[in-house]
């Protein structure tokens, strides 16, 4: 394993752990951790975009260039990701097993279409 790989892997899995504590400390209102899990779910994806710079820089790879497809590829993963978190909250907290299933597979789907969207087709 390459050392940028190392890495982003323990720096990629400490932002994760972070950002999740952090939305669980926000979401769970038995905690009573609104503030504190929204700052430390900030220092998650904060944490989670360090890594990729690190990452990009330990790799030699050139910086992101921000242009209009970037904006709305980070867009629709965005949108997919929400997507699926609604159909596992319909299932999981509301108890709506089939319009949740439904709803979460399409966000699966539409997290499959990313990767021709960001890869391409050859």
């Amino acid at each position: 394993m390459k050392k940028s790989s190392f890495a982003a892997l323990v720096l990629g899995t400490v932002s994760g752990v972070t950002f999740s504590l952090g939305m669980c400390m926000a979401l769970v209102e038995e905690w009573a951790m609104l503030k504190e899990g929204v700052i430390m779910g900030t220092a998650g994806l904060l944490l989670g975009l360090i890594t990729l710079l690190i990452w990009r820089k330990m790799e030699y790879k050139a910086p992101i260039k921000v242009s209009g497809k970037v904006v709305a590829k980070v867009v629709y993963a965005v949108v997919a990701a929400l997507v699926l978190g609604i159909g596992l909250c319909l299932c999981l907290v509301l108890e709506k097993y089939l319009l949740g299933t439904v709803i979460g597979l399409v966000g699966i789907v539409m997290l499959l279409g990313l990767i021709p969207m960001v890869k391409g087709l050859k």
